[in-house]
C-alpha cells in the first residue's frame, strides 16, 4: 500500500509536480529526480572520461538493469533486450518473422496500436495475405472464444495490444495466450501501457514477444524500450540486419547471438539506460501491485466524476479498466479540450483514429480526450481536473 506520506515523498522527488497537474502518463510520465540525475550524471561522466570508457565503468550497473528488467516481467536470463522505442523493437521482430505468403492470415485485437497495424497492413498487402480483427465481447474486450473459432492452418500471427491507447480497458492477454499456444501460433503482445502499471508475468501471458516503451508508466527516459523474446522462439527469427554486437564475424561469417540481444545494436545511449535502470528500481521498490491498486482507485474516482458532468461522455470499455480514461465533451473537439486544460496547467492527451484505427472506426469516434492517471497523482488533482472539464462543458452548452 502506498501511504499519503509515501506519495508526498514521491511527489517531492518529481519536479514537474510543482509546475503542473500531469494526466498524460500514457504519453510520457513525469520522471523522478533520481532518473534524470542518473542520466545527467552519466553524461558528465562521458564528458570527463570519454563515452566508451564511461560505459566500461558502469558495466556492472547495466548488468543489474538487465537482471532487474528480467525479474520485473517474469522472464528468464537472456530473454530481454533494450531499444530506442516500442515501435522500433516491435518492427524489428515483426520483420524477422518468416515471410508471409498468399492466403496467410494475421489476427489482431480490435484495439491494436495504429503503428503496429500500419506495419502489418503493408506486409500483408505485399504478400497477398490478410489482416483480420478478432471480435469483441459485450464489454468491448477482445473475445478469446471468438479467436478460437478463427484459427486455421493459415494463421501465422496473433497480435494483441494489452492495454489500448484509447478505451480504458485491460484485455485478457492470458486468455488470448492460451488459444495461441494451443494452436502453436506466434503471439506478440504490445505492453506499452502495461509496463509499470500492471503486474506482468510473461510465462502466464504465454506470449512469444512483448514490448513496451520506457517513457510511460515505468517513468523512464524517452528513447528507451524493453523487448522480451521467449528463448525457444528466438531461433525462429531471422533479423534483417546485424552488427558487431548481434552478429560478429568469425572466419568471415556472422556468428549470431543466441539471446534476445540479437536485436540490440552495439551503439546505444548508456545515459538513458542508466535512467531506465533507476525507473525500474523505483517501480520494484514500490511494488507493481501497490502501484496498480492506487491507479485503479484514482482512475475510478475520475471516471465517476466525469460521468456526472452534463455534456461529457466517458468512452471507456471493459470490465477490467486501466488508468487511461477516455472521454468527449459535447461541442468541443478533443484537441481543444486538451489546449483549454493546458491553459489551467493541466496536461492530458488527445488521440485520433490513427492511434486505434479499428476500434475508433467501429465505435464511430474521430477523436477522444485522454486523461491518464498515475500512482503519484492525488485525489485533489483528480477533483481539479473534473472541475475544469465541468467548466469547459458548461461553457460549450
Amino acid at each position: 500500500m502506498l501511504t499519503d506520506a509515501t506519495i508526498q515523498i514521491l511527489r517531492d522527488d518529481t519536479p514537474g509536480c510543482a509546475e503542473l497537474i500531469h494526466f498524460n502518463h500514457s504519453g510520457a510520465s513525469l520522471p523522478p529526480k533520481r532518473v534524470t540525475d542518473a542520466v545527467v550524471s552519466h553524461l558528465k561522466r562521458e564528458a570527463l572520461r570519454g563515452p566508451m570508457e564511461a560505459a566500461a565503468q558502469v558495466a556492472d550497473r547495466l548488468s543489474t538493469l538487465r537482471a532487474n528488467a528480467t525479474r520485473l516481467i517474469g522472464a528468464e536470463a537472456g530473454e530481454i533486450a533494450f531499444g530506442t522505442s516500442g515501435s522500433a523493437v516491435w518492427g524489428m521482430v515483426f520483420a524477422a518473422l518468416p515471410p508471409l505468403r498468399p492466403g496467410d492470415r494475421i489476427l489482431v485485437g480490435r484495439q491494436e496500436w495504429g503503428g503496429n497495424v500500419a506495419t502489418m497492413q503493408r506486409a500483408v498487402a505485399r504478400a497477398g495475405a490478410t489482416l483480420e480483427v478478432i471480435p469483441c465481447r459485450d464489454d468491448g474486450s477482445v473475445d478469446a472464444d471468438a479467436l478460437a473459432a478463427m484459427i486455421d492452418d493459415k494463421v501465422r500471427l496473433i497480435s494483441l495490444t494489452w492495454l489500448p491507447a484509447n478505451g480504458g480497458l485491460i484485455n485478457d492477454a492470458e486468455a488470448i495466450g492460451k488459444i495461441a499456444n494451443a494452436a502453436g501460433i506466434p503471439y506478440l503482445v504490445d505492453a506499452g501501457q502495461a509496463l509499470g502499471q500492471v503486474p506482468i508475468d510473461v510465462a502466464k501471458i504465454g506470449c512469444d514477444v512483448l514490448k513496451a516503451a520506457g517513457r510511460k508508466y515505468i517513468r523512464g527516459p524517452r528513447g528507451t524500450a524493453l523487448l522480451y523474446i521467449r528463448s525457444t522462439f528466438l531461433e525462429t527469427l531471422e533479423p534483417v540486419f546485424l552488427d558487431v554486437s548481434s552478429g560478429p564475424l568469425v572466419d568471415w561469417m556472422p556468428e549470431l547471438r543466441t539471446d534476445a540481444r540479437l536485436f540490440e545494436t552495439s551503439e546505444a545511449s548508456v545515459a538513458l539506460h542508466m535512467g531506465l535502470g533507476e525507473a525500474i528500481t523505483l517501480a520494484s521498490e514500490l511494488g507493481i501491485d501497490a502501484i496498480h491498486n492506487r491507479i485503479g482507485i484514482l482512475s475510478a474516482i475520475l471516471r465517476q466524476g466525469l460521468q456526472a458532468v452534463p455534456g461529457v461522455e466517458v468512452r471507456d470499455l471493459g470490465t477490467r479498466q486501466s488508468g487511461l480514461v477516455s472521454f468527449t465533451v459535447e461541442g468541443v473537439s478533443a484537441s481543444n479540450v486538451k489546449s483549454r486544460l493546458a491553459e489551467k496547467s493541466i496536461t492530458i492527451g488527445a488521440n485520433g483514429v490513427a492511434y486505434t484505427p479499428f476500434d475508433m472506426t467501429a465505435r464511430g469516434l474521430r477523436e477522444i480526450a485522454r486523461a491518464s492517471v498515475s500512482y503519484f497523482n492525488t485525489v485533489g488533482e483528480v477533483t481539479r481536473l473534473v472541475e475544469a472539464v465541468t467548466q469547459l462543458a458548461r461553457i460549450s452548452r
